[in-house]
């Protein structure tokens, strides 16, 4: 997802909003060319569909698909030269299909899916996503979702706390994490970022290699995953091949977890009709990591459509 400067959410101007990941190596990918038509299926701050719609002019359109309102906000300030050329749609992108047929977009040549959490939602203290900063445990990516972070750790018993942890954290010590969560629970419930990294802090112990990360960035990652089911929402859409993509368009997608990737690799090399194009996945450049140190996780895959 894009990464930002660390304004305050609603400020920036699209001047200031820094280059999305892998942008350029995604545009070749796409073979983005005037008048074709693309799907950005996380717009988040609508870094890839600027660069898509320049680069498709005059005449090509983009469906923009995210679920947090506040990034559609931003996003359609941001593409606002565009306006005549987009459709914008708050939704899942496993929705995909039915909104490219709502859109009337005609043959889909590209569509780009950026996983994960944006800077957007990292930055802003107040949607909880991050533990630099206090805050109420919420990581809902779409605030109109009733289920937070909190209610999570809250209400599930120890096992399911410790299934998620070790599933989508694959965190080692998620048994003690789950079992001193449990405990504190009964003191009073677990409210706020800072509470979670203390209790998490404690559970796991001391180590001069492990601690090259904060302890409970595992834990944060699980739950923000368990809280907006985005391994669900991944495997869901990639439950079949792409076909609303036009004979030579192309799927690219942006992971950030290895179990993401997991399921784009598999998924990808089992549909027939389709040319795999990444038999390895491509990252970032030294020289964007340097520059958006979020980046460095980042892992490109990519397929088209043949037949």
């Amino acid at each position: 997802m894009d990464p930002r400067n660390g304004t305050e959410p609603g400020t920036e101007s699209p001047e200031e909003i820094h280059v999305p990941v892998m942008r350029d190596e995604v545009l070749d990918l796409l073979q983005v060319g005037a008048n074709r038509n693309y799907v950005d299926g996380t717009l988040g701050l609508g870094g890839h569909s600027f660069a898509i719609l320049e680069r498709s002019a005059p005449e090509g359109r983009l469906l923009g698909i995210d679920r947090d309102r506040e990034a559609l906000r931003l996003a359609a300030q941001r593409l606002s030269p565009f306006k005549d050329r987009i459709v914008l749609k708050h939704a899942t992108y496993d929705r995909a299909p039915e909104l490219i047929a709502e859109a009337d977009l005609g043959p889909i040549d590209g569509m780009i899916l950026d996983l994960g959490v944006s800077s957007l939602q990292l930055d802003d203290a107040k949607r909880g996503f991050s533990f630099t900063q206090d805050s109420a445990l919420d990581m809902r990516m779409d605030l109109e979702e009733e289920v937070t972070a909190r209610e999570l750790l809250n209400d599930l018993p120890e096992r399911e706390l410790e299934a998620i942890f070790r599933e989508y954290g694959e965190e080692r010590f998620a048994k003690r994490i789950a079992r001193l969560i449990v405990r504190s629970r009964e003191e009073g419930s677990i409210e706020t970022t800072q509470r979670l990294c203390q209790i998490v802090s404690r559970a796991v112990p001391f180590s001069k290699g492990r601690h090259r990360i904060h302890p409970a960035t595992r834990v944060f990652q699980a739950l923000r995953i368990a809280v907006n089911r985005e391994l669900d929402l991944l495997q869901k859409f990639l439950a079949r091949p792409p076909d609303f993509l036009a004979v030579g368009g192309t799927l690219a997608v942006i992971s950030f977890h290895s179990l993401e990737d997991r399921i784009v690799k598999w998924a990808f090399r089992s549909f027939e009709r389709y040319q795999v194009l990444t038999k390895k996945p491509l990252g970032p450049s030294d020289g964007e990591v340097a520059k958006n140190p979020r980046a460095r996780s980042a892992k490109l895959r990519a397929i088209r459509r043949v037949e």
